[in-house]
C-alpha cells in the first residue's frame, strides 16, 4: 500500500463534496507526471490525504482511499468540460483518472503553515519550493506524522 496527497480547490471539489457523494473519479488532472502516478503507481487501497489548495488557508482537509484503478478520464471527451482534450479519442485516450472514496474529514484541519512547522515533514514534496504537482507521493513516516496532526487513527483506513 502506498500513500498519496491529492489537491483540489474547495470551490471546485471539496472534502464535503466527497463526503456527500461517497466516491468519485479524480478527473480533470492535466499533468503528465500526475497522470502517470495514477496509471503506473496507484493501486486500490492506497491511502490519500485530501488537500485543499488555493484556499485561505490551504491544508489537509480529510482522508480518502483509492477505490478504483486508472481508467480513461471521461471529461476529456466532453467538449463542454474544462477538461476537454481535442486530441483524445475513445480508442486512444490521453488522460486517465482513478476512483477515490471518502474515508474521513480531518478531525482537525491542518494548514500548510502548520505542516511547514513540523521538522518531521521537512522533506515532504508538498513543502518543497516550487512544488505544484496536484498528485504527490507521501512516505510512510510523513503519512504517520500527518495523521497525528489531523487526529485520525490509522484504523480508519482499514476495512
Amino acid at each position: 500500500m502506498k500513500n498519496w496527497l491529492m489537491k483540489s480547490e474547495p470551490s471546485v471539489y471539496s472534502i464535503d463534496h466527497l463526503a456527500a457523494e461517497g466516491r468519485t473519479l479524480w478527473s480533470g488532472v492535466r499533468n503528465y507526471q500526475a497522470r502517470n502516478f495514477m496509471v503506473q503507481s496507484m493501486a486500490i487501497g492506497d491511502r490519500v490525504l485530501f488537500y485543499h489548495s488555493n484556499a485561505d488557508p490551504p491544508g489537509i482537509a480529510g482522508l480518502m482511499r483509492v477505490s478504483g484503478a486508472a481508467r480513461p478520464d471521461p471529461s476529456q471527451f466532453d467538449a463542454h468540460s474544462e477538461g476537454y482534450e481535442p486530441r483524445a479519442k475513445r480508442s486512444a485516450p490521453v488522460w486517465q483518472c482513478v476512483e477515490v472514496e471518502f474515508v474521513a474529514k480531518a478531525g482537525r484541519f491542518v494548514s500548510l503553515e502548520e505542516l511547514r512547522a513540523q521538522s518531521s515533514l521537512a522533506k515532504m514534496e508538498l513543502l518543497r519550493k516550487g512544488s505544484r504537482l496536484s498528485i504527490q507521493p507521501v512516505t510512510p513516516a510523513e503519512m504517520a506524522a500527518v495523521l497525528k496532526l489531523v487526529r485520525i487513527k490509522v484504523q480508519r483506513f482499514k476495512g
